[in-house]
């Protein structure tokens, strides 16, 4: 399938790659572009050559937010579905069966941020940058901070939303917005590896987990084991539970069925 605003590709190590592809523009999400995006996530997660998604951006920014040329001459209700379709990602992320990591070079602002925070992981370059800087042109954040106060908590979440400022890369690691960070010009191929590492786990017990994860996030503390454990029960009378525990025996690697 092609796209106007998005590239796609599915190597050889299971990696599904989707490129932001409005380098001009810093990738910023258009209308088209957050369709794009949306049905680009739909269509690797169902495929069976893809057991991890890698999202990034095309020349210097990752994403600048949203594209202020669509802002002007709507209704409150045409606001309020335009937002939501751009949006649309960041809540489908969390839905995917398959994890996705986003790949994150030069900025992420906005709801650019709000990609990499609703990404599943996130690897940065040491140069990289990111904020919720819409306050700073009179508009603000408040859906990309969703997910962003998942990962910070409340108080910084609000600063972050009330201020505007740019986070760098080491204090994005400090505070869990990223999983690791690399040198700019090793990022490429680090990411990669990254993803075709995860890739080669079992894909049924990754996806398993990652929507147990999602299910149980807001579930009182005793629900939550409830819940990881018929998980854990269901995953244990799959045909990759029994292969993977009969490879490490037998001292080789696991042939995933995915099922």
């Amino acid at each position: 399938m092609s796209y106007e605003h998005i590239l796609t590709e599915i190597d050889d190590r299971f990696v599904g790659h989707i490129t932001l592809n409005r380098p001009d523009q810093l990738n910023t999400f258009n209308t088209q572009l957050a369709e794009d995006l949306y049905q680009a996530l739909i269509a690797l997660d169902n495929d069976p050559g893809v057991r991890v998604i890698l999202l990034k951006g095309s020349g210097k920014a990752f994403c600048a937010g949203i594209d202020v040329n669509e802002l002007a001459g709507k209704s409150a209700m045409e606001y309020r579905a335009w937002i939501e379709h751009m949006e649309r990602p960041l809540v489908t992320m969390s839905q995917l069966k398959k994890p996705v990591i986003a790949q994150l070079q030069g900025v992420a602002v906005a709801n650019g941020m709000g990609v990499v925070a609703a990404a599943d992981l996130a690897i940065a370059a040491d140069n990289a940058k990111m904020g919720l800087t819409a306050i700073n042109v009179g508009l603000n954040c408040v859906g990309p901070v969703i997910p962003v106060a998942r990962i910070v908590g409340r108080k910084k979440a609000l600063e972050l939303l009330l201020y505007g400022d740019l986070v760098k890369a080491p204090e994005a690691l400090a505070l869990g917005l990223v999983n690791r960070v690399v040198p700019k010009e090793d990022l490429e191929n680090e990411a990669l590896d990254w993803a075709a590492t995860l890739a080669q786990k079992s894909p049924v017990a990754i996806q398993i987990a990652k929507k147990a994860f999602y299910a149980s996030e807001d579930m009182p503390y005793i629900k939550q084991f409830e819940l990881m454990n018929e998980a854990f029960a269901r995953l244990c009378t799959t045909h990759d539970a029994h292969e993977g525990v009969k490879a490490f025996f037998e001292k080789r690697t696991p042939d995933w069925q995915e099922r």
